[in-house]
């Protein structure tokens, strides 16, 4: 399943490769590579991000690890069960994901954050290929706009009818219900648009919805 998910030699993207040479050049001991979805395979919990960080995902080549964002991610997975530690702090830690399962939108770093459209529909293929391969029914739960995106074009429908809002929910089809949250980025929690409450929140929400498809 891997292989057809992830290619960490992909180079597809010419602007994005050019700047992972150029990033790897001046951090050698750096990933700078295209990162890997993390997690449990038959998770029913799908998180989807953004991209890489600089100096998190790029360096470590794990989602959200060794940048401000996972801090929140990872003591909120903890928190609800999902993982069997609260830190992320390298690839080769014990970290485990319960029934959670972590990918971005686009795999590799963006030069300043953004990537540009041609790029999120070049790397959509890939997560388009895991939400096949990837037991359902499931929860996908996307953070920011982009990833709500993202999401809503890996899995064919029209844009215009599934609005990005923080805690909004939308039946994609019989296989996904999608959570929409703010990201978990360091400039929306200093500001106070995401706090960890409303965090928390979505996570609850998630594992409600979860434990219904339970019963």
């Amino acid at each position: 399943m891997q292989d057809s998910i992830f290619n960490k030699d992909c180079r597809l993207c010419p602007r994005l490769a050019t700047f992972l040479d150029r990033v790897s050049e001046k951090h050698p001991d750096y990933y700078c590579r295209p990162v890997a979805p993390f997690g449990d395979p038959g998770a029913r919990l799908l998180i989807v991000g953004l991209a890489p960080g600089m100096h998190g995902a790029n360096r470590t080549g794990r989602p959200f690890t060794g940048d401000y964002a996972g801090i929140l991610l990872y003591e909120t997975l903890h928190k609800f069960g999902f993982s069997n530690q609260p830190q992320s702090v390298s690839a080769d830690d014990p970290l485990e994901l319960h029934d959670c399962r972590i990918t971005n939108s686009v795999k590799c770093l963006p030069p300043d954050n953004k990537p540009v459209g041609s790029e999120i529909t070049t790397c959509n293929g890939y997560l388009a290929r895991e939400f096949e391969l990837l037991p359902v029914p499931r929860v996908v739960l996307a953070l920011g706009g982009i990833a709500h995106r993202a999401v809503i074009r890996a899995t064919g429908l029209r844009q215009a009818s599934y609005k990005f809002g923080h805690a909004a929910e939308h039946r994609l089809d019989s296989r996904f219900l999608l959570l929409d949250s703010y990201h978990c980025s360091r400039y929306n929690t200093n500001t106070g648009r995401l706090t960890t409450a409303m965090f928390e929140a979505v996570f609850a929400r998630a594992k409600e919805l979860i434990a219904r498809d339970d019963t």
